[in-house]
């Protein structure tokens, strides 16, 4: 992308001469005296450098004009970089500007060979502003990544085995992914191994649940806004496409996107492109999509629920993982990683499991898949008062189609808390994604998490 200049004098000839002489040094030269026109340039456009007359109006050389200007600039744009431009003994006016956030600033009349020279290290340092803003922007992501904990792929059952092979096939390659399976399953375990395996390795892998960006925001979350773009948008800020560029982006259950969320995901994805919010400029985008969803997209196309040409844009290679109580011959090895981990961090190390236990383990269908399997653990490391976890040790969520011919009859404030169990589960720890799911207002359901000491 071109070099842009603009230049602000109130006198057309000085105007006249500076475009004259830049126009063959930078690739874009916007010249204008009204200085009123500055601030609807600045949030038009993103100008590399703004060549600033101290200035405007006759007979006023006090300066005050370009400082103000100057601000209203930098209130704009925080990263702007801005070079004043004053006559011959207003240098304490120039230095004055500096200490408000000028640049550097240029003396009439001009040596030609140093005002190109101030300009390029002007534009020098504008480049390096926004490449420490981008950053920090990835260094925040990463600081998140990096707390999160490390799980392994781990299973040696045939159809797992089968999706590790495949992953090794493609992971070097640029395809787009997308990965299938129900909840639990591990999706974006297997979205990190083809990360890790890739030629982005060495880049962020930036995961984005779509699930739970509302439509409102969505433009702003994916795209970024720059500062003004609306009430709430008091800095400019990078979107998750801007972040992830050079990387991988990990869109997980795509298939909560509306019709209109998915029009403008699929728009970026062909352009190779994005806006922010408020903006004009275009930025051009380098990722690795890695999409992962519960839904049947198929099924979808056909009734109109998501869009074909997104559906094939997304799924240039699709795998599906599957069910835990498609994979029994993983559950033992998957508990004992658990267990390992868990008697590790509440300071049990002599924990095992018995043969019965085992056996429940392997019996039990898990409809959460790994994610119950793991919470179940964890649940039954915290209870057992021996070492041997027993089978009655593990309080399982979800009944087994034999387990439902017990003629024991459950209370309702058990099936309610276990509901409650459930939802926070499924979601995560997210209260206001638990309430919704269970249809209760959010105070109601901390209440009742009150109520059933689930704190």
């Amino acid at each position: 992308m071109g070099t842009k200049l603009l230049l602000a004098d109130d006198h057309k000839p000085v105007l006249k001469a500076l475009t004259q002489l830049l126009e063959s040094e930078f690739d874009d030269v916007k010249a204008i005296t009204n200085p009123n026109l500055i601030p609807g340039l600045v949030k038009e456009e993103n100008y590399d450098i703004i060549l600033l007359d101290m200035n405007f109006s006759a007979g006023i050389n006090t300066g005050n004009e370009g400082i103000f200007w100057l601000n209203r600039i930098l209130k704009i744009d925080p990263l702007a970089v801005v070079v004043m431009i004053t006559a011959y003994g207003d240098v304490e006016l120039a230095v004055r500007a500096m200490k408000e956030g000028a640049t550097d600033f240029v003396i009439k009349p001009w040596d030609n060979e140093k005002l190109i020279a101030t300009l390029q290290s002007a534009y020098k340092l504008r480049k390096s502003k926004i490449e420490i803003r981008n950053y920090q922007e990835k260094q925040s992501h990463l600081v998140n990544e990096i707390d999160k904990p490390f799980n392994q792929l781990i299973g040696n059952s045939p159809g797992f085995l089968k999706i590790l092979n495949e992953v090794k096939k493609f992971a070097k390659t640029d395809a787009n992914v997308l990965i299938l399976g129900e909840n639990g399953t591990g999706k974006e375990l297997v979205a990190r191994e083809i990360h890790r395996q890739s030629k982005r390795s060495k880049e962020l892998l930036i995961t984005v649940d779509m699930g739970a960006i509302a439509e409102t925001i969505f433009e702003s979350e994916m795209f970024g806004h720059v500062k003004g773009a609306y009430t709430d948008a008091k800095n400019e800020r990078a979107g998750r496409f801007e972040i992830a560029s050079g990387g991988t982006l990990f869109l997980d259950e795509i298939g909560n996107l509306s019709l209109s969320m998915q029009a403008k995901l699929l728009t970026a994805l062909n352009n190779r492109e994005i806006y922010k919010v408020g903006a004009s400029k275009s930025i051009p985008i380098d990722i690795r999509l890695i999409c992962a969803t519960n839904k049947d997209l198929k099924n979808w196309v056909i009734n109109d629920l998501f869009r074909e040409d997104l559906y094939y844009r997304i799924n240039t290679i699709e795998i599906t993982i599957p069910p835990l109580r498609e994979r029994r011959e993983d559950i033992v090895e998957l508990a004992g990683h658990f267990l390992k981990e868990y008697a590790t961090k509440y300071q049990k190390p002599l924990l095992k499991f018995n043969a019965k236990t085992i056996n429940k383990l392997i019996k039990y269908h898990w409809p959460g898949n790994i994610r119950e399997l793991r919470h179940a653990v964890e649940k039954a490391v915290i209870l057992t008062e021996s070492d041997i976890i027993r089978p009655e040790d593990f309080l399982l969520s979800s009944q087994s189609k034999k387990d439902l011919t017990s003629p024991k009859p459950i209370s309702f404030v058990e099936l309610e808390k276990q509901a409650i169990i459930n939802a926070l589960d499924n979601n995560r720890g997210n209260v206001v994604k638990a309430a919704k799911e269970l249809g209760l207002a959010r105070q109601t359901l901390y209440n009742k998490m009150g109520k059933y000491k689930l704190y």
